[in-house]
């Protein structure tokens, strides 16, 4: 972990390079200082079917999800939050410069009890240290 999910409104790609907004995301993540390389993920999903607010056909919207392992207190984990977002926020000034966008980001503690993982990536990765 960490796990980083974005699901955005089909509208944005219009809008913006959603390649750029997750390479700006995983970027941001190893920047943060905190994860792990090998356990960062970035994954983005386009929502075909959205409907934003008061429906306006301009709205748009990203909506993060970041799940992270458990130990870590509150405030590097607030830090690290700050750090994405305001990367995020950077790629996407455009559609944040309208009346008709919705970014948002929500940091999720997995139960380590409740968590099983295999991922030899992390074995290959230590091996460069």
């Amino acid at each position: 972990m960490p796990h980083l999910s974005m699901e955005y409104s089909a509208g944005l790609e219009a809008r913006c390079d959603m390649q750029t907004v997750a390479r700006t995301a995983y970027q941001a993540m190893i920047d943060a200082g905190i994860f792990p390389m090998g356990g960062i993920r970035v994954r983005a999903y386009r929502a075909d079917i959205a409907i934003v607010a008061d429906d306006h056909p301009e709205n748009d919207f990203l909506a993060m999800t970041l799940a992270v392992g458990a130990g870590r207190d509150t405030d590097t984990l607030k830090a690290a939050g700050d750090t994405i977002f305001a990367a995020v926020q950077g790629a996407l000034a455009d559609p944040l410069g309208t009346p008709h966008f919705a970014l948002s980001l929500e940091i999720r503690e997995i139960d380590p009890a409740l968590s099983w993982k295999d991922t030899p990536i992390h074995a290959r990765l230590s091996k460069k240290d």
